[in-house]
């Protein structure tokens, strides 16, 4: 007998490629399909991909997966994207793409940035006034990395003139995907915050501000039209609904950048409840009634899918990369001494081997900074490192150390978010490729001290999220029953044993920041300046 459920055609178009699910309104994934995108590094910090590879990608992994037949297409109510955000793309008056996709990673506009940032009297960079106009308004101000569209835009603004001539719109990746479904140029609220120039103060009503719009250096009529999450923006153009075999008039949601969605989907939804995201990076988020921002700790909450609601989010800048690179540059790293074709899953033998190695990894500490760092400190130049390694210790104390180290960070980032928030938190629910470890999942409980709940498919947190958001937007769910629809595999409490060990280790980590950022300083900033 076929399902009759609803489900949504959820998108998760990161920076490595472009997943595409079936989301059913009970929180369950049917099925998925993935298709990598390639990236560009060019000179001087460029970043880019084309947005031709990301459609080509949707429409692949969509037509995979609705051919297997998991689901009739008459039960696919909506098409929802949750995306990578913070890139640019210039489309033409007919919603062209005229230039590759200026990715979060690229750095090449921050000189032209810094030209509309700094002034007379600076502070960390920014003039005092200006500073104090953007957190005012936005709740942030525009990264002096030049890795968001502030910046993006100067950049084909100043370096491509022809370009720039011939641009009617600059959209962000959600808005380029959203053009492609349903022909309607829209940004969502979440999409243009880092544009730095909405006025972000009533989360109910995001609109642009005409001083931030005049400062940027970008003509408002550049600007897209901006729209909740959650609307419905159009429906699927009948040549992709056709090509798809899907029927006419399915609706397409706004959707969201993947923070915003990856919030909604860990079924944090209530005002404090955190999630914490291990991927590549990391970030520790959640919804908050306030807008807020803590300069020193480079934390702030800004505008998200919920109604009336923040979304405080506190970045890291390595994660599980930190494993990745493990992995590749060090235990399988392909040179003369390892040449095998294929390698085993390793992540699941670095699970066995942290298993059966003491908390504390018998005194080896690993510090995760291998791409400076974001919050609690914002720290480009200090750089990651394995302290206190004897001849006693073993590859298998190495590799739980890296384990508790991005652990230990995200502790060090566990005080400032509870000072934002004005409370403790009584638990914390782990998603993302990292949470998918159930040993890493009981060694956060136990570094953090706080209780870990564990998506039953952290992986999916983000096509979920894309799910739930669509959901809302067609009235069949709201925002409060996620919570319920949500499915945990379980819960980690923190063990008493481990406590003495990592509150001690703890402590020398934050140290080891304190006594070594001097030296990374001397070694890395004289080599970023000569980029």
């Amino acid at each position: 007998m076929p399902d009759t459920d609803k489900y949504v055609l959820a998108v998760d178009l990161g920076t490595s490629g472009c997943k595409t699910a079936l989301v059913s309104l009970h929180g369950k994934v049917a099925g998925w399909e993935f298709e990598p995108v390639a990236t560009q590094l060019l000179p001087n910090g460029g970043a880019e991909q084309d947005p031709e590879a990301w459609w080509s990608a949707f429409i692949e992994t969509a037509g995979r997966l609705l051919a297997q037949g998991i689901v009739p297409p008459e039960h696919v109510v909506a098409v929802c994207c949750s995306t990578q955000g913070e890139g640019t793309i210039p489309v033409d008056a007919a919603g062209e793409p005229l230039h590759p996709c200026v990715l979060w990673m690229d750095t090449r506009g921050v000189d032209h940035l810094k030209k509309t940032t700094r002034g007379l009297v600076n502070i960390a960079g920014y003039d005092a006034a200006k500073l104090f106009r953007w957190i005012r308004l936005t709740g942030g101000a525009p990264s002096l990395t030049g890795k968001d569209p502030a910046a993006h835009m100067l950049l084909i603004k100043h370096e491509f003139p022809e370009i720039y001539a011939k641009t009617s719109k600059f959209l962000n990746v959600p808005d380029f995907m959203n053009l492609r479904l349903t022909g309607r140029i829209a940004a969502s609220v979440d999409s243009i915050m880092t544009s730095w120039v909405t006025d972000n103060r009533d989360s109910s009503q995001i609109t642009y501000s005409d001083v931030l719009v005049r400062g940027s250096g970008i003509p408002r009529d550049k600007f897209p039209d901006i729209v909740p999450c959650s609307e419905i923006i159009g429906t699927l153009r009948t040549r992709v609904a056709d090509a798809l075999g899907l029927p006419h008039g399915v609706p397409v949601v706004a959707g969201s950048i993947d923070t915003t969605a990856a919030a909604v989907g860990s079924g944090a939804v209530r005002d404090f409840e955190a999630h914490l995201y291990i991927g590549t990076s990391s970030w520790l988020a959640a919804h908050v009634p306030f807008k807020k921002t803590d300069l020193f700790s480079s934390i702030a909450s800004l505008p998200c899918a919920v109604p009336n609601r923040y979304l405080m989010t506190a970045l890291q800048a390595t994660a599980g990369g930190n494993l990745t690179f493990l992995r590749d540059k060090i235990l399988y790293h392909k040179d003369e001494l390892l040449a095998e074709a294929q390698t085993p899953d390793v992540y699941k033998i670095m699970d066995r081997i942290v298993e059966k190695t003491p908390p504390g990894s018998n005194g080896v500490i690993f510090s995760p900074w291998s791409y400076g760092e974001r919050s609690p400190v914002d720290d480009p130049y200090i750089r990651a490192a394995i302290h206190n390694l004897s001849l006693d210790n073993s590859r298998e104390d190495i590799i739980r150390a890296f384990f508790e180290g991005i652990a230990f960070n995200s502790r060090w980032l566990l005080g400032p978010v509870e000072r934002f928030l004005g409370r403790r938190l009584d638990t914390i629910t782990l998603v993302g490729g990292g949470a998918n470890s159930d040993v890493w999942c009981q060694i956060f409980a136990d570094v953090m001290n706080v209780p870990v709940r564990q998506l039953a498919d952290p992986i999916q947190v983000n096509v979920l999220g894309a799910a739930f958001i669509a959901f809302v937007g067609l009235g069949l769910i709201r925002y409060e029953d996620i919570p319920r629809i949500v499915h945990y595999k379980r819960t980690y409490s923190p063990r008493p044993d481990t406590r003495d060990i990592y509150d001690r280790y703890f402590r020398e980590f934050i140290e080891l920041y304190k006594k070594n950022k001097a030296i990374y300083h001397r070694l890395n900033k004289r080599r970023a300046q000569s980029r």
